[in-house]
């Protein structure tokens, strides 16, 4: 007892007179209290920390944060939107037995609000949840943090519904890296029909992770448990929610709402110290809501990426073929109820569910039968894909939002037609009963005879198209044209690489429009300078109007161009397969005429360098929308190194190749210098270095090696003129001889990055943000390959304001061009430099 006694007054001594350690506990009485300098860490993992924080020195914040990951990272913040203006502040318990946060007047700014308890204590806990509890009784919770999250979802955290209590937990977006308040992006499960969970931007749905089948999302395939990691779905009438947890102690993970409209899943990587991007979304074009409208099917996989359900045709023809499917698609054939059938389709995201009726315990062959008299429904589904499946979810309105996913992901939809759509192919039920057997032997005979059919046609069409092609041929060379024709010419460009890379072959999936050089002509008026936008090495870019109030960019390759018939398949392979919103978009092309023309949608603002350095208009670019071009043409980069279908390396990052549309959001362009890479494929090599000099990575330059981390040194350049507003190639300082990356590079060592800045930047800028993007630039155009980032390091870096990032070493080409003895004074794209007998060939102001 003596010694418990001493223990005692010991606490007590330390509590008077060293009160910053004084709160380095897990929980907090009635009569204690936390000001500024004082913390709770949880026990006994110590894992998270709870007091008071400033991002940006200026406003300050109670909350929660990790205390053993050395990068900070708040998870919880109380007064998000009701800032304290110093840090004089403390958080206590008020006379209700209410936690409150009040400032130094004791002005109340956040308050719990919870009910009285008996002899309430306030506890951190190692899950990062905040509790208030009676002091005897550790499992019921008055109040937790976890009932009120803000931008992110913690393990044991519960996204959704407490139907009892009315209560709706959702995560909901900072509005920048330095500003907790609310911000325009939330992810919120909707509990009603077939449960599922929406991002939203404001007012507007941004994406949808479709319901849960009983093993993930039905819109996230690749969801799949990691070690450690397991997921949950609860359903009932009590409550609808969705959860993760931690089974192995190893692993920290957490999912984000972040401020700039993507949901992230961040995993803790403890052997770099770094947060790993493991998942987010929307992560293309098809992951955004309805982006192929009512009755349209989203496939990456497919060019044009939407397509209309059998039976349905585009609602909007002109707007379906210049690749905007927001209108969706329309019924050939009327329904006629009881005599319609259905059509199953397979990897399916299902549609929109929030309406849908759900039961159960119906079997699917009950589902079909419901439908079928209900003259409402237009499609069912299995509840969930466990087992042999189980359930029923009927639609009865417009099918909205779906996706194709490759086989093996997604569930069955059986999507209701009228029976003369779909008598020819294999279908589900009818009015009439019929056998089934009877059913496959049509439906085996028809498909045998049409194959045979469509074999003799085949075979003919190929004997005639060698007797057209011989003939073809000698007029052909008469005339001094390529031998080849020019349909065969856009087969390859246009068929050839999904063949090479998927197995797949069919036209109707892979087709682009083509325009003949008239329809051009027109809307271009001839060609006329005018319509002019730009001029390079390959020929002219010009504006045109083909349909109403839909402007298009025409470019038309000059017969004199050093790009040539193998750049422009190269970019009718790439970017026709392409779709992400940071890059742009290739409508159709036109090859008549011996011409060699491609189609671009039009953006407003042209070309990042005809603003950027351009002393008129660069006032234009501020820092926010400097910094959401860099972040966008990170993005895209991101999506051609790793999410599109087969590994991109673009070869010609630079300020020209990067276009704004209206609202200055970057889209990267041009892709005739663009390589495809096999996904186990880093690096490669070539005797035909081409791009432009002041982007190129040293080892491309030098030696002709590419690899993704080429693409990263441009970004690297690009980025480091972004926040300078001056080109790296024929950057002139009085003080030294050093190009841009040099000067950085200098005003790094000498810490003084910020001079590095366009002066014309205004007050719109956080310091903070410019070093870190200043650092991330350096850290890109390192002289070593292995040194530089990956792109989704970089957008990690970029993204994330307390991302650790590493201190860059020395970057590569940091000495004037003039030093070299190469002339930059042409920008003809033909000037030759011979380094190590590799042939160079810059193509500036292309």
């Amino acid at each position: 007892m003596r010694d418990i006694t001493k223990l005692r007054c010991f606490t007590i001594l330390c509590l008077t007179f060293f009160p910053t350690i004084a709160f380095s506990v897990d929980t907090l009485t009635l009569t204690q209290s936390l000001t500024n300098n004082q913390t709770l860490v949880s026990s006994p993992a110590q894992l998270f920390e709870l007091g008071f924080f400033t991002p940006d020195n200026s406003r300050w914040y109670f909350g929660i944060w990790y205390k053993k990951i050395p990068v900070t990272t708040y998870v919880w913040v109380a007064n998000r939107d009701q800032p304290l203006s110093n840090p004089s502040n403390t958080f206590k318990f008020d006379d209700q037995g209410s936690i409150v946060v009040v400032n130094e007047s004791g002005t109340i700014f956040w308050s719990s609000n919870q009910t009285q308890g008996v002899n309430p204590v306030v506890q951190l806990l190692d899950s990062g949840n905040l509790v208030v509890r009676e002091e005897s009784n550790t499992d019921k919770y008055l109040w937790q943090s976890f009932d009120h999250p803000t931008d992110t979802l913690l393990p044991g955290m519960k996204l959704g519904w407490d139907l009892d209590a009315n209560m709706d937990r959702y995560l909901n977006s900072w509005n920048n890296p330095n500003d907790p308040s609310t911000g325009a992006y939330s992810f919120k499960l909707d509990f009603h029909g077939f449960p599922e969970i929406f991002l939203w931007q404001n007012q507007e749905r941004k994406y949808r992770s479709g319901p849960w089948n009983g093993l993930r999302f039905s819109g996230v395939p690749e969801m799949e448990p990691l070690d450690g990691l397991s997921f949950e779905f609860a359903n009932d009438q009590h409550k609808v929610y969705y959860s993760f947890s931690e089974k192995n102690a190893s692993l920290i993970s957490r999912l984000i709402m972040n401020s700039t409209g993507d949901l992230q899943r961040f995993v803790w990587i403890e052997s770099s110290q770094v947060w790993n991007l493991f998942w987010y979304a929307p992560k293309d074009p098809c992951d955004y809501y309805n982006s192929c409208g009512p009755y349209g099917m989203c496939d990456t996989n497919a060019s044009p990426i939407c397509k209309c359900v059998k039976g349905f045709a585009p609602k909007n023809l002109q707007a379906w073929n210049l690749r905007d499917g927001s209108d969706g698609c329309v019924r050939n054939t009327s329904l006629d109820c009881e005599k319609d059938k259905f059509l199953l389709l397979n990897n399916m995201k299902l549609p929109d569910s929030t309406a849908a009726f759900v039961n159960k315990s119906m079997s699917l062959n009950e589902c079909q039968e419901m439908c079928l008299k209900n003259c409402s429904c237009t499609a069912y589904a299995n509840y969930q894909i466990t087992g042999q499946g189980v359930g029923c979810v009927i639609w009865t309105d417009e099918l909205l939002d779906m996706r194709v996913y490759p086989e093996g992901s997604g569930q069955d939809l059986y999507v209701r037609l009228a029976a003369s759509e779909i008598d020819n192919v294999a279908s589900v039920g009818s009015g009439s009963g019929s056998d089934k057997t009877k059913q496959i032997i049509v439906v085996v005979a028809i498909t045998v005879g049409t194959v045979i059919v469509l074999s003799g046609l085949i075979a003919c069409f190929l004997w005639k198209r060698n007797i057209l092609q011989s003939i073809q041929k000698g007029k052909t060379e008469q005339r001094g044209v390529p031998e080849r024709s020019q349909d065969l010419l856009l087969n390859e460009a246009v068929i050839s690489s999904k063949k090479e890379y998927s197995g797949e072959s069919n036209l109707d999936e892979l087709e682009l429009p083509v325009y003949d050089f008239g329809t051009i002509a027109i809307a271009t008026d001839n060609f006329s300078d005018e319509n002019k936008l730009g001029q390079g090495g390959f020929g002219c870019v010009y504006k045109g109007r083909l349909v109403e109030d839909e402007d298009i960019a025409v470019k038309r390759l000059s017969k004199t161009s050093g790009q040539g018939i193998e750049e422009f398949k190269n970019e009718l392979k790439l970017i026709a397969r392409l779709q992400h919103r940071n890059l742009v978009r290739l409508l159709g092309c036109c090859i008549d005429m011996d011409e060699k023309i491609l189609i671009y949608e039009y953006m407003e603002n042209k070309s990042l360098d005809s603003i950027l350095f351009n002393k008129a208009k660069c006032s234009l670019l501020d820092w926010p929308r400097r910094f959401n071009i860099i972040c966008g043409t990170a993005r895209g980069l991101l999506y051609l190194h790793q999410d599109s279908r087969f590994r991109i390396i673009h070869r010609d990052m630079k300020a020209s190749n990067i276009l704004l549309d209206g609202e200055m959001n970057p889209k990267i362009s041009d892709f005739g210098m663009a390589r495809i890479f096999s996904k186990d494929q880093t690096e490669a090599n070539t005797r035909r270095v081409v791009g432009t000099y002041g982007y190129m990575s040293p080892e491309y330059a030098m030696s002709g090696n590419f690899s993704v981390k080429s693409d990263v040194f441009s970004f690297g350049v690009l980025l480091l003129e972004i926040i300078s507003g001056k080109k790296n190639w024929g950057f002139y300082h009085p003080d030294h001889d050093l190009n841009l990356l040099g000067h950085a590079w200098k005003l790094w060592n000498e810490g003084k990055p910020l001079e590095l800045m366009d002066a014309l930047i205004d007050e719109s800028h956080s310091e903070n943000e410019v070093v870190r993007c200043i650092q991330v630039g350096l850290l890109c155009v390192q002289q070593r390959v292995d040194d530089r980032p990956t792109m989704s390091s970089v957008l990690l870096m970029l993204s994330t304001e307390n991302a650790m990032v590493p201190q860059p070493k020395e970057p590569g080409f940091v000495t004037e061009a003039s030093s070299m003895g190469i002339d930059t004074s042409s920008s003809s794209g033909k000037n030759p430099y011979t380094a190590n007998e590799v042939t160079v060939t810059i193509l500036d102001a292309r």
